[in-house]
């Protein structure tokens, strides 16, 4: 584990513009500087922020490589990052220079959650094929047969991961009479089991041919780079509604399209993409894609919790204590 040492005031910058809440409270604590500027740091400007300060603060839009971590300052021995996933950050890389890296994973659980929900009756309901027809004003009125989509009670829910997020969605699709399927790395303990009402499948493949919705809700790390790839895709009835508000580099994009495209996916809800913020084109013209901009964690309340995480990490680093949120070596 990394040397933790006092350190009275640190240097910290900050990569994104936070909440006005939580950069006040960094710039009374620690020797802050904020990025307000528009959009995110360039590259040039990353290295310079980690050729200088004691904690660098970095997002999910900030790829913190091994050649930006070579090339930090002796200085640099936290990387506290704004949000829970870390796959834009090199871990091997920052531990071999003894750097510490944390997250702040459980704040945003039921925000996403919510978000995930939303997609899962969106989708099949085609609410946002019906609010586009009632704004552009060609709405004739009511009618027996007039934008019919499917009821999702009933229907057999597949969550891959089912961690913090994946048990949250759980909880809410049974309230909508879903039934629950996953496949997790780990079995969870059967009263968890029972009391989600949740059936485990040890294998991915044969869970993925029985389902009638799937929803992804596991990080991204090279395990799971393309876990749903045309293989994968392939094995989903073409019935099937895909849900991805974790991160876009776990589906293989252009296998999801082709499918959907061919009709051998009934649609998908899409908060994340592979090359964020870039989205391939045929996906914008398909009517059967409920589309968000990553906004699954984007509360008020979300952020401030994310924020005030941040805050303790560098605290209990800068008194010379492990910080509660430390990223262990499961996540390379």
């Amino acid at each position: 584990m990394p040397e933790t040492r006092r350190v009275a005031h640190p240097k910290v910058i900050v990569t994104r513009e936070l909440t006005e809440a939580v950069m006040a409270r960094m710039e009374q604590l620690f020797d802050t500087t904020l990025h307000r500027a528009e959009g995110k740091m360039t590259r040039e400007q990353l290295a310079a922020a980690m050729a200088s300060c004691d904690v660098l603060v970095p997002s999910v839009t900030d790829s913190i490589d091994a050649d930006l971590i070579a090339g930090a300052g002796e200085r640099l021995k936290l990387i506290a990052n704004f949000g829970a996933g870390v796959n834009h950050i090199d871990l091997k890389a920052a531990r071999a220079r003894g750097i510490i890296v944390t997250n702040t994973p459980g704040v945003l659980t039921e925000d996403t959650a919510d978000l995930t929900m939303a997609l899962i009756v969106s989708v099949p309901r085609r609410l946002a094929e019906g609010e586009k027809l009632v704004r552009s004003g060609q709405w004739s009125g009511w009618s027996p047969g007039g934008m019919l989509g499917h009821r999702i009670g009933g229907k057999a829910l597949g969550i891959i991961g089912m961690g913090r997020i994946g048990q949250a969605v759980a909880r809410r699709a049974r309230g909508f009479g879903l039934t629950i399927h996953y496949h997790n790395r780990s079995r969870l303990p059967k009263v968890l089991e029972g009391e989600l009402g949740a059936q485990w499948h040890a294998n991915l493949d044969a869970m993925l041919g029985s389902i009638d919705i799937l929803t992804i809700h596991t990080p991204l790390n090279a395990d799971s780079k393309n876990l749903l790839d045309a293989e994968r895709i392939a094995l989903l009835r073409p019935h099937v509604y895909v849900i991805n508000a974790s991160r876009g580099g776990i589906v293989d994009e252009e296998a999801l399209v082709d499918a959907l495209e061919a009709g051998r996916l009934a649609g998908a809800g899409l908060d994340v993409w592979q090359h964020e913020p870039a989205i391939d084109p045929r996906l914008l013209a398909l009517p059967n894609v409920v589309m968000t901009p990553h906004m699954g964690s984007a509360t008020f309340e979300g952020r401030m919790a994310t924020g005030e995480k941040v805050i303790r990490n560098i605290r209990a680093w800068a008194d010379g204590h492990r910080p509660p949120d430390q990223v262990l070596e499961g996540w390379v």
